[in-house]
């Protein structure tokens, strides 16, 4: 799973775009493909971030309250093409970017050794 967070301003405009690899629910179901979700952003900015996604990376699109899904859409879970991602987003879209992301299976001595903030490492809830 990861996620990239953009922050329009410091009023709580933001938008969200993430990819879960087992598919993101809706209702009973699990869809899978490219989702991002909005929070006070204009009809306009959600239908150029639509297009922008989807030109990228395929998919019908489908919605569900502030959630857009890109179903079977193209995946992607490569460091370089999320990291290029957020970059795209955050220059297209004139937002600061978040980048969260879930690694499975990561041992406590690859955690050490990763140098990533370990403030920032977070256990898995069940694991």
């Amino acid at each position: 799973m990861w996620e990239i967070k953009c922050i329009k301003d410091d009023q709580g405009s933001h938008f969200g775009v993430f990819c879960y690899r087992n598919g993101t629910p809706w209702d009973y179901a699990s869809i899978h493909g490219i989702v991002f979700y909005h929070n006070l952003i204009s009809h306009e900015e959600v239908e150029r971030i639509t297009k922008f996604l989807k030109d990228k990376f395929a998919g019908e699109i489908a919605e569900k309250g502030n959630r857009i899904f890109l179903k079977n859409s193209r995946e992607i879970y490569q460091p370089e093409e999320i990291a290029d991602l957020a970059v795209h987003l955050g220059d297209n879209f004139e937002v600061s970017t978040e980048l969260t992301v879930e690694l499975e299976n990561f041992t406590e001595s690859e955690q050490e050794q990763s140098n990533l903030p370990s403030g920032k490492m977070l256990p898995i809830p069940g694991k």
